[in-house]
């Protein structure tokens, strides 16, 4: 059974009105939570709640992220550490996310 969500919406310089969409497809096996766009720290409270209201099975698949920011990285390193599956990572972004690891420790 798939269920999207309705789109976070922020008004950005370029006039744009999307800035984050998530969508939300749930089967026997667990839920991916796609997001598509730019993510920033501010919409990091939203995306904790989807990935709450998800159960235990969880992948966040980034396929469609076109630009974060260091709030997001670590959040999705924090997620890798909850053994949340990273989908479709772009190399700069697994980078970063190794980066900022390795200035934790």
């Amino acid at each position: 059974m798939a269920r999207g969500l309705q789109p976070i919406e922020r008004e950005t310089s370029d006039r744009s009105n999307m800035t984050l969409k998530i969508e939300r497809v749930s089967d026997a096996t667990g839920t991916t939570i796609r997001l598509i766009g730019r993510i920033q720290g501010e919409h990091l409270a939203e995306l904790e709640k989807q990935i709450k209201e998800s159960g235990s099975q969880v992948a966040l698949d980034l396929e469609d992220v076109e630009l974060v920011d260091v709030q997001v990285v670590r959040f999705l390193g924090n997620c890798e550490a909850r053994d949340l599956t990273l989908l479709n990572c772009s190399r700069y972004i697994s980078d970063w996310i190794a980066k900022e690891l390795r200035l934790e420790k």
